[in-house]
């Protein structure tokens, strides 16, 4: 019999006799009267970058969907499945958050690989690369921008890519009607994961700045 991984387990098991104690009436209102989270975040897979982390969210308090590279793509309703738009169409639609944050982060393989165009692919499906296709326009200015070290071509994707997807945002009709009407808002950051900075975009100028703490 295959074994469920040991060091899950273990945390499982820290998890029930710590969070899941001091949160127990919390998680008991959640499942009798549902989730009602004011923010939906858009995020990387990378394990690297967990909101409910970063944010230091409470269970309930935000409604998450990670895909790699944080991508938002364009409206398009088709006979294709849309993995992020369902969770988008749900999140807005039926839980009517607040706030749509796309949140992106340094050091991202996806990025690496929309900056690479002599990457191989993973896998015959090369599904990885037929995804950052939707960064494809904007990654090829960046990408012969001689000006730029590599890491500052790895930051400065990142960065536009979370300007981009909240573009994309506003293709969906739900999005810019509710948006137009002063009833959401969206949102811009990017994380570092050596500093441990949160950076947040200005929605105005597109630019980023590191989000000030409470000490500082």
């Amino acid at each position: 019999m295959i074994e469920f991984p040991k060091k899950l387990l273990e945390g499982y098991q820290e998890f029930r006799s710590g969070n899941f104690l001091e949160e127990k009436q919390r998680y008991e209102q959640l499942a009798e009267t549902g989730q009602k989270p004011q923010t939906m975040v858009i995020a990387c897979c990378d394990s690297r970058s967990a909101p409910e982390t970063i944010f230091n969210a409470h269970p309930g308090e935000m409604f998450v969907v990670r895909n790699v590279a944080n991508l938002v793509p364009p409206y398009g309703p088709s006979h294709g499945f849309h993995s992020t738009s369902a969770a988008l169409e749900f999140a807005v639609q039926s839980l009517r958050v607040k706030n749509i944050i796309v949140l992106g982060h340094g050091r991202c393989g996806g990025i690496s690989a929309a900056l690479d165009p002599d990457m191989e692919p993973l896998s015959p499906g090369d599904f990885i690369g037929k995804w950052m296709e939707l960064l494809k326009p904007t990654a090829a200015s960046i990408v012969h921008n001689d000006v730029m070290t590599s890491k500052e071509r790895q930051t400065a994707l990142e960065r536009v890519s979370i300007r981009h997807s909240i573009e994309n945002l506003r293709t969906f009709p739900c999005v810019s009607i509710l948006e137009g009407r002063g009833k959401l808002t969206l949102h811009g950051a990017w994380f570092d994961i050596s500093l441990g900075e949160l950076w947040t975009m200005n929605s105005e100028t597109g630019d980023f700045s590191p989000a000030k703490r409470s000490n500082d």
